[in-house]
């Protein structure tokens, strides 16, 4: 579509029946992937590491394809997901959230999706729009939502400006043209030929084709200044201006209203659940509260009365939750370096307090404290750009000394605070890495730019040991309340031989003790652990809630990665001065959960 002119919502949504929201996003599975690097239609054969890892790279000239094939378009689509719902639905998803599809420059490479050139139609390479509306009514048949990345701040690389190098000083930059379909300069910036450029040429709905939509200011240089951070172009993107003004007086911009009109338009064509707004960190937080009021208000229209707005928000974790609170966003990501932080204490190479300590040592937030964190925060691991990790991207499992230790990391995603989500690959132990995105963004259906360094294999393997261990952690995640809400205390741990409690720690190599903590719910406890020692089991002492439980009682053993443990009772026993402890047996890179009976 040209214009929003072209449609009307009312005519859309008036007869129309939409999927309810969830009772509990914060219960929920979520998923994230690169529509382009998921799945297509066209099956290959699966994976078999035996004789298939790093065939991409047997000559020369066959690793040169791979490596530049990584920057370009794959193939994956909106059908080939909808093809691979079941599978998804298995591992134990019940959020997808999928990267941005809306229309691309023709001129680009931009299959990540991040660079919109038509907000108002979808992007060839990734289907049609019907599609789209298949994908999430299939999803919503499996008990699936769908999440649909959003960018208000860029568009694509529109435009060129007059000037050598513009890089950011507070000025306006004057524009030299529009590109036209072939990415040239040559589009009128003052007056341009609608009927001519369309559909490739421009920026597109007609209504944000002109230069007052952007801020013209050129590109970011230093990423912690204010305002160059919020007015400048990410790189070649081009910035929108969305307005000025305080956050409760705020004045949205022409293009942020008609944006906001677009984006109402996806939700009621393709009766999507949510969306995760990119980059909330260069956005005016009035511009963020906006656009959450006007979906939101929207969205309780059609009878969803939770429409989920999480951001991505970079900073600390009292930031996230000014900005949640100032604009109406649901959730934030990318909180204190999360997944940076939740990868190391997985593999030992961090104390256990340094994640744990995340969800407890705000100044500003009290009773009530854990569900806060419970419901308003993304936890994950592995990503598809890495900011935390700015020189060298790389998977959990590119460390191949720790990468044994991957189910433990999932094992703690799934079973601490907050709302936990799966980078695609994650659960075939995808070990991309390299000083580029694309090494962690490899092909899961196959193709050109496989993951392992492979061609035209696919990697939907429902056998893969990690697959398998995800689904049963799912399951038990769902099964346990108490997994999901419970009050989270990291433990103090002594050895056996005395009853020098203390807390975890890692020495200048790696953590060599058991980490233990507990969720408590409605007076149960659940005691999890995990050993980050990659060759030997140990036992140790784990204290317990002292003023739940007695000495004599018992816990039971609902899971173990070692499966004859399942079902063994424990003895609570009391250690002197008030505290009781539980003597625990956990394999080597093993796992365990013991509940309170």
């Amino acid at each position: 579509m040209k214009s929003i002119q072209e449609f009307n919502l009312k005519e859309i949504t008036e007869t129309r029946e939409y999927q309810k929201s969830p009772e509990a996003w914060d219960e929920q599975i979520f998923y994230f992937l690169l529509v382009d690097r998921f799945a297509s239609e066209k099956e290959y054969p699966l994976y078999d590491e035996k004789t298939d890892y790093e065939n991409a790279l047997k000559t020369d000239k066959d690793k040169q394809n791979w490596l530049d094939s990584g920057e370009k378009w794959i193939g994956g689509t909106l059908k080939g997901i909808t093809d691979k719902l079941d599978y998804l639905k298995e591992l134990g998803v019940s959020v997808l959230w999928i990267s941005p599809v809306l229309k691309q420059p023709v001129y680009s490479d931009n299959y990540h999706g991040y660079g919109t050139q038509n907000f108002l139609q979808i992007d060839p390479h990734f289907g049609t729009k019907d599609e789209l509306k298949n994908l999430v009514d299939e999803a919503h048949k499996r008990g699936i939502y769908i999440i649909l990345d959003v960018i208000i701040n860029h568009t694509a690389d529109v435009f060129l400006y007059d000037a050598a190098d513009p890089f950011y000083t507070g000025q306006e930059y004057p524009v030299k043209a529009f590109r036209d379909k072939d990415g040239k300069a040559v589009i009128d910036p003052n007056n341009p030929d609608y009927s001519t450029v369309w559909p490739e040429g421009g920026v597109w709905p007609e209504e944000i084709f002109n230069l007052a939509t952007f801020s013209k200011k050129g590109y970011i240089r230093d990423w912690e200044s204010d305002p160059e951070y919020s007015e400048g172009d990410f790189f070649s993107l081009k910035n929108i201006n969305t307005g000025s003004g305080k956050t409760d007086a705020y004045k949205p911009s022409e293009a942020l209203k008609i944006l906001t009109e677009c984006y109402k338009y996806w939700i009621a064509y393709a009766d999507l659940d949510g969306f995760r707004m990119d980059t909330v960190k260069h956005l005016d937080p009035g511009a963020v509260r906006f656009f959450v009021t006007e979906i939101k208000e929207f969205t309780q229209t059609l009878g969803k009365k939770d429409f989920y707005i999480l951001g991505e928000i970079t900073g600390g974790m009292e930031f996230a939750k000014s900005i949640c609170e100032n604009t109406g966003l649901d959730a934030a990501l990318g909180i204190n370096k999360i997944p940076e932080i939740l990868e190391n204490v997985a593999k030992g190479y961090s104390s256990a307090e340094n994640y744990f300590s995340i969800f407890t040592n705000s100044q500003i937030l009290s009773e009530g404290e854990n569900q806060w964190y419970h419901k308003r925060v993304i936890t994950m691991f592995d990503d598809h750009d890495m900011v935390y990790k700015p020189q060298h991207k790389e998977r959990f499992t590119a460390d191949k000394k720790t990468a044994p230790l991957l189910k433990n990391a999932v094992f703690l995603n799934f079973f601490t605070a907050g709302v936990p989500c799966i980078y695609y690959g994650t659960e075939q132990g995808f070990d991309g890495s390299g000083d580029h995105d694309k090494y962690v963004r490899e092909s899961m259906f196959g193709g050109e730019f496989g993951a392992f360094r492979t061609r035209n294999k696919s990697f939907f393997n429902r056998e893969h040991p990690v697959y398998k261990e995800m689904k049963k952690l799912a399951g038990l995640r769902n099964e346990y309340i108490h997994l999901r809400l419970g009050r989270q205390y990291l433990r103090e741990i002594s050895e056996l031989k005395t009853n020098n409690f203390h807390l975890p720690q890692a020495d200048q190599t790696r953590c060599r003790e058991i980490i233990a903590w507990s969720r408590i719910f409605s007076q149960d406890e659940f005691l999890l652990a995990i050993n980050c020692e990659l060759e030997k089991a140990q036992k140790t002492k784990v204290l317990i809630d002292s003023e739940i439980h007695l000495p004599g009682e018992k816990f039971i053993c609902v899971y173990s990665s070692d499966e004859k443990k399942i079902g063994e009772e424990i003895e609570i026993k009391e250690a002197g001065a008030g505290k009781n402890y539980l003597e625990l047996d956990i394999p080597a890179k093993g796992r365990a959960i013991y509940k309170s009976f």
